[in-house]
């Protein structure tokens, strides 16, 4: 079976998380979602998120038909979980390249590879709070 893996702050679910993990399924037999927790979304994403917390989050992502298995990693990057882990297949959006996903070098040096899925425009978390911010007009 190939083990698929993925990760983020995935704080609100919007319609271009649905195509990355519908993708990221496709790519792979069993799908894992690592999920930053409250912590390092702070450290990352500054001091007014996640907007729903790490246990939120999981439960969230954990009804997704698409994934098998959800996990919360405190560190900046996935780095060491990707090692423990050994999956198969990287998931992230296509805003990155292959050369910028961390762990893409070990995935490749076991045999694996990376999937960079077509992000959907307009859809971002940080979009929808700067809408649901921004002053009526």
């Amino acid at each position: 079976m190939k083990v698929g893996f993925a990760n983020g702050c995935f704080d609100l679910i919007h319609p271009g998380h649905v195509r990355l993990l519908s993708e990221a399924r496709a790519g792979c037999d069993r799908l894992i979602v690592a999920l930053n927790t409250d912590a390092s979304v702070k450290r990352l994403k500054g001091p007014t998120r996640p907007l729903q917390n790490e246990m939120a989050r999981a439960t969230v992502m954990a009804s997704m038909a698409p994934v098998d298995l959800v996990t919360l990693f405190d560190e900046d990057t996935p780095l060491e979980l990707i090692r423990l882990l050994r999956p198969d297949v990287l998931v992230k959006g296509s805003d990155y390249t292959v050369d910028q996903v961390v762990g893409a070098d070990l995935i490749q040096g076991w045999g694996g590879h990376v999937l960079l899925v077509t992000l959907r425009e307009g859809h971002s978390t940080t979009g929808t709070i700067r809408r649901m911010t921004a002053p009526a007009a």
